[in-house]
């Protein structure tokens, strides 16, 4: 009798526990809950637990501030192994296009995202050709409609490769960054400060290394200038252990809304002239190009068999524009943006 009654409150306690996430989410997770729960003490069930989370916590923080829009939630499937959630809200009062998606994706890599790979350094040894994966990761990218407000991209990922000997190669990417259409000191340093807070409790030698990583990476080259003012990347982690870097991507990812919302929240209602508009949409237009050329994430997701276009395409802006032979007045606001574009900052110290 005792057995029994423990087993079901065993029982009840998981359905409370599995009722508790699904509202915490903004979907039921790829891998399902039960799977998660099973699997939990495992780095890949808590990975995809943390991606999740993220999601939720910052499609909250956007919708709290835009009530009159909402995220529309798409949960997709691909028939080569895993899926993934995309949220997005377009449209809205405050948020032209905001996106906010989880994948976790498993199967075998294609040789084109093989040859990518082993041209970044990594020694893939492949069985009859073919490298088991599973990637997952959460990633957004925000284009809100006033200029005074930046634009902001977030990416924290995980990758697993099992080579033909069955040693597994793990390693976790990502990072965050900003990019204004108007310069606002006060905000760069804010953003910067909060990234830099998240690095140092793990290791002060952190942030400036991740800093540069995302000036040097976020680089236009045939503009000559940084898609923004930056913020952290990096990629290829995987030391000083496994428990380690995923503790410091935590928090990260914990970093994502305090470092970014509050500066939505102080110029959401600012006002702006059509010349400032303009300016935005040639800014996006870089963006764009940025996207299209040289992002690592989007060319990986292109050259993904099965993989989902439209998640892929979500970080690209609903408006943009490209005027021939563009160029702003000197000692303009306009100029003054550019000018630390083409020569990043440092804004903390």
């Amino acid at each position: 009798g005792l057995w029994r009654r423990q087993a079901a409150l065993a029982a009840a306690r998981e359905d409370e526990e599995e009722r508790e996430l699904r509202q915490r989410f903004m979907a039921p997770p790829v891998s399902g809950l039960r799977e998660l729960r099973r699997r939990r003490r495992e780095l890949r069930s808590r990975m995809e637990l943390l991606i999740m989370e993220t999601q939720a916590e910052m499609c909250r923080a956007l919708a709290a501030l835009d009530p009159g829009a909402s995220f529309v939630v798409d949960s997709w499937e691909r028939k080569e192994g895993g899926g993934g959630i995309s949220c997005v809200l377009q449209d809205g009062e405050v948020f032209e296009k905001a996106g906010v998606n989880v994948s976790v994706v498993s199967g075998l890599l294609s040789e084109d995202a093989a040859r990518q790979m082993r041209s970044r350094g990594k020694s893939l040894k492949a069985k009859d050709g073919k490298l088991p994966f599973c990637a997952m990761g959460v990633s957004s990218v925000i284009h809100p409609k006033n200029p005074h407000v930046p634009t902001m991209h977030f990416n924290y990922r995980y990758f697993e490769i099992e080579e033909a000997d069955g040693t597994k190669q793990w390693w976790f990417g990502g990072g965050t960054d900003l990019t204004p259409t108007y310069l606002n000191e006060e905000d760069a340093v804010h953003f910067h400060k909060t990234l830099k807070e998240a690095c140092d409790k793990h290791d002060v030698k952190l942030y400036p290394k991740f800093k540069k990583w995302c000036d040097d990476y976020f680089y236009i080259k045939h503009r000559g200038e940084r898609r923004g003012i930056g913020g952290i990347f990096f990629d290829d982690m995987d030391s000083p252990s496994k428990e380690e870097v995923f503790q410091f991507v935590k928090s990260c990812a914990k970093a994502v809304v305090p470092c970014y919302i509050p500066i939505v929240k102080k110029h959401c209602h600012d006002s702006f002239t059509p010349e400032e508009k303009l300016w935005q949409q040639l800014r996006r237009g870089r963006y764009v190009e940025f996207n299209l050329l040289y992002d690592r994430g989007t060319k990986f997701g292109l050259l993904t068999p099965g993989s989902r276009v439209e998640s892929i395409l979500m970080s690209l802006p609903l408006t943009a524009r490209w005027e021939y032979m563009h160029n702003p007045p000197e000692s303009s606001k306009e100029a003054e943006i550019l000018e630390v574009l083409r020569n990043p900052k440092d804004w903390v110290h």
